[in-house]
């Protein structure tokens, strides 16, 4: 266990291929209550800005210069021997943290907890959106100019139920392991870690639909109880940090930053295990 880490606070809110600003906003508002919860500051990269809905080219061309920002945050953090705890809008940002976690710990698991396994590549995905290639840039399956390294093998993925058919081809050829919400999620984890160090990815789109608000829907999903145990066991091996991705607020407005707010506390509390042990006290 990560005994006396420090943690350092990072909240990403630049574009990341969003399909809407609500992400962005949730992102701040999800950094708040962090400080809120751990009494530390924290520092924020990118600003809100107009979503572009366009290719992914476009779209990675555009969110790069603040990405490549986020990647210099956690080559900082990193070498300073800090645990990164980040909010961030889109799991696209994923293409500028993983690779600078792998150069530093390559003996690191991510645990990947997302509806969906974001194993698509701009040769295979039939939508184009940037976020849905984030794990296959990190791991090296597509060049997204960002970095790679991460190996397959030392990827879990946790609560997957909505692949498209590429992904799913790769998830049946056992590229990538993976574990199902169930109330044996935890067990099953702690089988496929061993005694590695972890680092937690959290799409909000893993929880069961209602439980916050997310872009995607995918019934089936896991509730804050069973997020919480996956946390008490991650903070029981080695934790090396924790990034959470697509919360936002369901319509600009203060009604739904309050409803927010409320959220984002309920999600906080269910990551406590994990956060303490990373050392944001």
């Amino acid at each position: 266990m990560a005994r006396g880490a420090t943690s350092a606070l990072t909240v990403f809110r630049g574009r990341a291929g969003d399909r809407n600003e609500r992400g962005m906003l949730g992102a701040r508002v999800l950094g708040s209550e962090l400080a809120r919860h751990t009494g530390q500051n924290s520092v924020l990269i990118g600003q809100s800005r107009p979503v572009l809905n366009t290719s992914w080219e476009t779209e990675l061309a555009a969110a790069s210069p603040e990405l490549r920002r986020l990647a210099c945050r956690y080559e900082e953090l990193l070498d300073a021997g800090l645990t990164p705890v980040t909010a961030m809008n889109r799991c696209a940002a994923a293409l500028a943290t993983l690779p600078v976690l792998v150069r530093h710990r390559p003996d690191v698991r991510v645990v990947w907890l997302d509806a969906h396994p974001d194993l698509n590549t701009p040769a295979t995905s039939a939508t184009g959106y940037l976020g849905g290639m984030a794990l296959a840039g990190a791991t090296g399956m597509w060049d997204s100019g960002l970095g790679a390294g991460l190996p397959a093998d030392n990827v879990v993925l946790g609560g997957v139920r909505d692949p498209d058919p590429p992904e799913q081809r790769l998830l049946d050829d056992g590229v990538v392991a993976t574990v199902p919400v169930g109330p044996d999620m935890p067990g099953r984890l702690e089988e496929l870690l061993a005694d590695h160090p972890v680092y937690l990815h959290l799409d909000c789109d893993v929880l069961e639909p209602g439980i916050l608000s997310t872009e995607q829907r995918v019934p089936g999903g896991m509730t804050l109880d069973q997020l919480e145990a996956v946390a008490e066991l991650l903070a029981d091996r080695e934790p090396v940090g924790l990034e959470v991705a697509e919360f936002q607020v369901a319509e600009p407005g203060s009604s739904s930053t309050v409803e927010a707010s409320s959220g984002a506390a309920e999600l906080v509390e269910a990551l406590s295990p994990l956060l303490r042990e990373l050392g944001a006290r």
